[in-house]
């Protein structure tokens, strides 16, 4: 049996160069997602989050495997983080936030999948935030990007600066939602070597 990688299938959206800006049009794909808002460093909703998207998530993959044959490697965690006027939107400023904690879903998996899933791991541990977890579609199109390589927070910032510059010189401006993908795992990669794609959708002025 094939097991499926789609981040190095799509290395065009998960591993962008560290070194400049690109831009890309991103395709509609499927999620599951949760909702939150506050710090999620501090917020017991964004931990509660987490603790409902994994396990549904790799339960998914499990009735994937055994129902239908189909195998891969479960996605990243990704992060959308925005405020209600994104011209406001402060990376340091993180309890002001909106959030949507999310993870991309192969396009074979099917909701009848999800539904099993999340029945499943509600039998064995009913996880607090399961009943927010949202199986849907969601497209950024055009969009600016690069790879940050090292710590989250405030080391970040460069980089963001650095991605809002290139959309400014370049004609776009912001579109929507400040975005995270968090290639690395954060249990087995020291903090210095951690991967995360900061993405930006863009529109021309």
């Amino acid at each position: 049996m094939v097991k499926f990688d789609f981040k190095k299938e799509k290395k065009n959206l998960y591993y962008p160069s560290d070194k400049k800006v690109s831009v890309v049009d991103v395709p509609r794909m499927n999620f599951l997602m949760v909702d939150g808002k506050g710090d999620p460093n501090t917020s017991q909703e964004y931990n509660n989050a987490m603790e409902a998207l994994f396990p549904v998530s790799f339960k998914t993959k499990f009735l994937s495997k055994k129902e239908n044959n189909q195998d891969y490697v479960v996605m990243p965690l990704e992060g959308l983080w925005g405020v209600d006027d994104m011209r406001e939107f402060n990376i340091e400023d993180k309890g002001s936030w909106n959030w949507t904690a999310m993870i991309m879903q192969p396009e074979f998996i099917t909701e009848n999948l999800i539904k099993n899933a999340i029945e499943d791991v509600e039998d064995k541990k009913n996880p607090v935030s399961l009943s927010k977890v949202r199986f849907e579609k969601f497209s950024e199109r055009l969009s600016a990007q690069i790879m940050h390589i090292g710590p989250y927070g405030a080391a970040e910032v460069p980089t963001v600066e650095k991605l809002h510059e290139f959309i400014e010189k370049s004609g776009y401006k912001i579109h929507d939602k400040h975005h995270e993908i968090y290639i690395s795992d954060v249990r087995r990669t020291r903090p210095e070597l951690l991967k995360t794609v900061i993405r930006q959708p863009i529109e021309q002025k």
